[in-house]
């Protein structure tokens, strides 16, 4: 935590409710105190399902500390959109990382290891971490 500043956490989903669901379970699990903003980018302005980059970056530059931002998508186009933003170059803050994880193990593990102050790299292994835990 550089200055008090927390990673954010942005996830992109397809759909606007499963985006702000995994949002509000990745913030009560982090427990209390400091929680690392998170911003849920789900869905079409609409309210449709699909992506809209404009969503992603509205959300990215509302969570941006200064300490980086780890976007996780749900989906390939979802993926594909964030990946177009990354390359346009000034569409998402500085610092702004496609995380290839979990969606919602991965949106948990990341929210729970911001929310302790680490930094982006940090945040981004724990998200992709998830990835080795098995349910059977």
């Amino acid at each position: 935590m550089a200055d008090g500043r927390l990673v954010g956490v942005v996830l992109v989903s397809h759909s606007g409710p499963v985006a702000e669901a995994v949002a509000a379970l990745a913030t009560a699990l982090a427990g209390g105190g400091v929680t690392a903003p998170v911003a849920a980018a789900g869905g079409t302005r609409d309210g449709g399902h699909g992506t809209s980059a404009e969503l992603i970056s509205a959300a990215a530059a509302r969570v941006d500390q200064g300490a980086g931002v780890a976007v996780l998508a749900d989906l390939g186009s979802a993926v594909i959109t964030v990946k177009a933003l990354l390359a346009e170059g000034d569409e998402l803050p500085d610092g702004t990382r496609l995380v290839d994880a979990p969606f919602v193990e991965g949106a948990v593990a990341a929210v729970v290891t911001a929310s302790a102050g680490a930094d982006l790299a940090t945040v981004e292994a724990a998200a992709m971490e998830a990835y080795t835990c098995r349910k059977v």
